[in-house]
């Protein structure tokens, strides 16, 4: 309680209390006059009663403690964080802006047209007839290998082939880089499903001859496929460069992660340690799950950084796209533009010619689906089920048709099995670069083998430490070099950000000349890739 007496001739006092270090109390006092003609400030010094001129100040109540320095240091660098994090929230896009589709739907068809639609999709759909064959074959004659494999290998071709029909009709729904996220993820399904069937039967080499040739045939077979086609309809195509390069250095993660295993134990080999292979490949398995959880974690981080901060590098429309030419067939006259004047009517003409061919173009805008929202679910449901039992036939005859010798564990898992399993994401990425959406082709082939490389592998290696299953890191070293040749010279040819059919015939060709080796490639000894699985 303060308490100020004065006379009447003085001037009212204003005090505020102040603190010195040693915490007591410091009053400074103001005085002005009611007249406006003097004020002054000053310090009266410490105590209870302080007298000044004409008045007394006297000061009952206990000053308030000061606060701490250091809790405000604390409290300023929380708010600031907390400013910064919802910054950055705040410049993410909302989820509804993802799920808003690239181009205006048009009318949605009914139940009866959407499974006309269906049935419709693809001739390859005549090939369901093996389903049935090869669950036959896996129950009345166990013993016909080959048989229940090719029949199971077609039989998925038609599965794939749907699926990827129904995940083109669920992209059509949202944004473009969500688009390309769902045709990834249902794209690899098939690979997941073969991985962790192949898993539960302790197929380790399966497991990862299948994941690595799924890699090599995204990388050199689809996108080959991609730029080879687009190729002949353009004469250079481009996409994304600025995503491009971002997903080759994704892919070098993944393969350093893939190859330090493998160097590991060549060192310990080279170097004459005494190390057993029991200790050996107990070091690989626990060093394999730390690995495994961090590139989980980075394959959460690249999602953030597609769907939300950067989702504007994978559309179509980004700013670092160079535009396609297409080949000039006109142009047989060596007289080049520049040294022939253009004629009035000539350029009259094309003027009437290009306003005459834009106007269809504006007339009709949106896409038309050819599913229902509710039919387009569940053919993806019974596609889903129809793979993975088809998928646990297929592997269960992997053992007995390469006990004969006439194909290897290698070259089934490489080769044929992504081919099956790749079918979704070569039909839609090849079919989006004819439409000249190379960046949607990108994001599909890419896009997959960066799935594989840092969700579907780590997955399967962290499901096997679940299940009590030694599956590793440690790949074949063979293999492994071969994954970094394929990503080395893909890294070559998107760093201009265009494409052309040459580039796509070096990647198939690198492609084929893989698989001839693997043909030959009688693989790395189980006893020393593996522990004993049960």
């Amino acid at each position: 309680m303060a308490v100020v007496s004065s006379s009447s001739q003085a001037s009212p006092i204003y005090t505020m209390p102040d603190f010195s270090p040693d915490h007591s109390p410091v009053v400074r006092t103001s005085s002005i006059d009611l007249d406006g003609s003097s004020s002054r400030r000053s310090l009266v010094g410490r105590g209870n009663t302080l007298n000044l001129e004409a008045g007394t100040f006297a000061l009952d109540a206990p000053p308030p403690r000061p606060q701490s320095p250091q809790k405000n240091t604390q409290i300023s660098v929380f708010s600031l964080l907390k400013t910064k994090i919802l910054a950055f929230y705040q410049a993410l896009p909302s989820f509804r802006a993802l799920l808003k589709p690239a181009e205006e739907l048009g009318p949605t068809p009914g139940v009866k047209q959407s499974l006309r639609a269906v049935l419709l999709s693809s001739f390859l759909n005549v090939f369901l007839i093996c389903i049935p064959a090869c669950w036959l074959l896996h129950w009345l004659a166990p013993q016909q290998y080959a048989a229940i494999f090719f029949t199971g290998f077609i039989a998925i071709l038609p599965l794939a082939k749907l699926l990827a029909f129904a995940t083109d009709e669920l992209s059509l729904r949202v944004g473009q880089a969500l688009a390309g996220l769902i045709n990834a993820t249902l794209g690899n399904s098939v690979e997941l499903i073969v991985a962790i069937v192949a898993l539960t039967k302790c197929e380790l080499e399966i497991v990862q001859s299948s994941l690595i040739g799924s890699v090599l045939s995204n990388l050199l077979l689809v996108l080959g496929m991609c730029f080879f086609l687009g190729g002949i309809k353009f004469s250079e195509q481009g996409f994304a460069a600025g995503a491009a390069q971002l997903s080759s250095s994704l892919l070098t993660l993944s393969v350093v992660a893939v190859l330090l295993p493998a160097a590991y134990r060549m060192s310990l080999k080279e170097n004459s340690i005494n190390h057993s292979a029991e200790s050996s490949q107990t070091q690989i398995l626990k060093f394999s799950h730390g690995i495994a959880l961090i590139l989980l974690f980075m394959y959460g981080c690249y999602l953030l950084f597609q769907l939300c901060s950067h989702a504007a590098m994978y559309q179509d429309d980004s700013a670092d796209i160079v535009k396609s030419t297409t080949y000039n067939h006109e142009q047989k006259s060596p007289i080049t533009p520049s040294t022939k004047a253009p004629n009035h009517e000539s350029v009259m003409n094309q003027d009437i010619i290009a306003s005459e061919t834009s106007e269809p173009e504006e007339a009709d805008n949106s896409e038309h689906p050819q599913l229902n929202g509710w039919v387009c679910t569940g053919l993806l449901l019974v596609v889903t089920a129809l793979v993975a039992l088809t998928a646990e036939f297929l592997v269960g005859s992997i053992n007995g048709l390469t006990a004969s010798g006439a194909l290897t564990k290698e070259f089934v898992g490489i080769i044929l099995l992504p081919i099956v399993g790749n079918a979704a994401e070569h039909v839609t990425a090849v079919t989006v670069a004819r439409k000249d959406k190379l960046t949607l082709s990108m994001g599909v082939a890419v896009g997959s083998s960066i799935q594989i490389a840092l969700f579907v592998i780590p997955l399967t290696v962290v499901v096997g430490w679940m299940i009590g299953k030694p599956m590793t890191l440690f790949f074949d070293p063979y293999e492994a070099v071969c994954l970094f040749l394929a990503v080395l010279t893909v890294n070559y040819v998107v760093q201009d950000g265009k494409s052309n059919w040459l580039e796509g015939m070096i990647l198939m060709c690198l492609y084929a000349i893989l698989a001839t080796l693997f043909f030959f490639y009688p693989g790395m000894s189980s006893a020393d890739h593996f522990a004993v699985c049960t």
